[in-house]
């Protein structure tokens, strides 16, 4: 069964971390990603400053939004945990 399209000006995202686990989201274009990866390591119980988030190997910043990488329904981003220490 098809999914609906999504309302214009939003669009559903995944974030899929190392172990492969996806969490899906469903944002506006403007949304910030600092707001989605709040809410990401907030469900996923990780703190904040331990995780970077990529999008076709580039760091995603707080500051993105889909518009400004021009995200599309349906992608991908990356969450990679941070190695501390050594």
């Amino acid at each position: 069964e098809a999914k609906p399209e999504p309302k214009a000006g939003s669009l559903e995202i995944k974030i899929k971390d190392q172990q492969e686990n996806e969490t899906f989201f469903k944002i506006k274009k403007h949304t910030k990603f600092g707001k989605v990866f709040d809410a990401y390591c907030d469900r996923q119980s990780l703190a904040r400053n331990t995780v970077r988030f990529l999008f076709e190997g580039t760091r995603v910043q707080d500051n993105d939004t889909p518009e400004s990488l021009d995200l599309e329904d349906g992608d991908m981003i990356q969450a990679m945990l941070e190695q501390v220490g050594g």
